[in-house]
């Protein structure tokens, strides 16, 4: 990457607490906001090429096709993916029904339970690991697995609270149990072999940390939201 080059982002669009699709068709929300901070600071023109999924991102990263992604750690993802120190911590949780008698997510590793899941979420990689009876329903993406339940498919759908709230606010006998299956922490990442890129991104954001403007950041696109 020459000092001309620009500085290309992975913006993942099945994290909609993080990032969306805009009415022009760009991409906003916090990451594209930190990505945008991140440019700015090393002079470089931010490129934005929008990710579906998680997994999608997670494919390409050894393709030479983005330099810098915001992504949830996981072990699995550690082989291929520099982390930096987590940024944010966003709440999994699950949708039911209403009438359903699930009350808690401790619950929810039954014989003939049907998750469904975005197949290769951060969600979807715990509880790969976690669950032993239930049965994960993977399919394209985050939303598409809210769109299912809503359809009647599955038992619960698994995902990040705020957009689970979202539908269930807007759809009539759905809830979201109250407690979480995992706390996700949220990193920016770059391919495993640039190390420079890397340190400087760390560094980066090991500064706004501390000095706040991280934070900052984060609750202006949350509030905006």
């Amino acid at each position: 990457m020459s000092a001309t080059d620009p500085l290309r982002f992975a913006i993942n669009l099945g994290n909609a607490v993080l990032a969306k699709s805009l009415p022009d068709g760009s991409c906003g929300g916090i990451t594209v906001e930190l990505a945008k901070k991140i440019a700015a600071t090393l002079n470089k023109t931010p490129a934005f090429t929008p990710y579906p999924t998680a997994g999608k991102v997670v494919d390409d990263a050894q393709k030479g096709l983005w330099d810098i992604a915001f992504l949830a750690v996981d072990p699995l993802r550690e082989e291929v993916l520099h982390f930096t120190q987590p940024y944010i911590t966003i709440q999994g949780t699950v949708l039911v029904r209403e009438n359903s008698r699930w009350q808690s997510v401790n619950e929810m590793d039954k014989q003939g339970v049907v998750i469904n899941v975005g197949k290769g979420a951060a969600y979807d990689l715990y509880l790969t690991r976690a669950l032993q009876h239930a049965t994960l329903n993977r399919v394209a993406s985050s939303q598409q697995a809210i769109d299912l339940f809503l359809q009647g498919e599955g038992e619960m759908a698994a995902g990040i609270r705020q957009p689970l709230e979202r539908t269930a606010a807007g759809h009539a006998g759905f809830r979201v149990l109250p407690d979480n299956f995992t706390q996700i922490q949220q990193a920016i990442c770059v391919p495993v072999g640039n190390s420079a890129l890397y340190q400087t991104v760390s560094d980066l954001l090991t500064q706004w940390q501390q000095d706040g403007s991280v934070k900052a950041l984060i609750a202006s696109q949350l509030g905006a939201a």
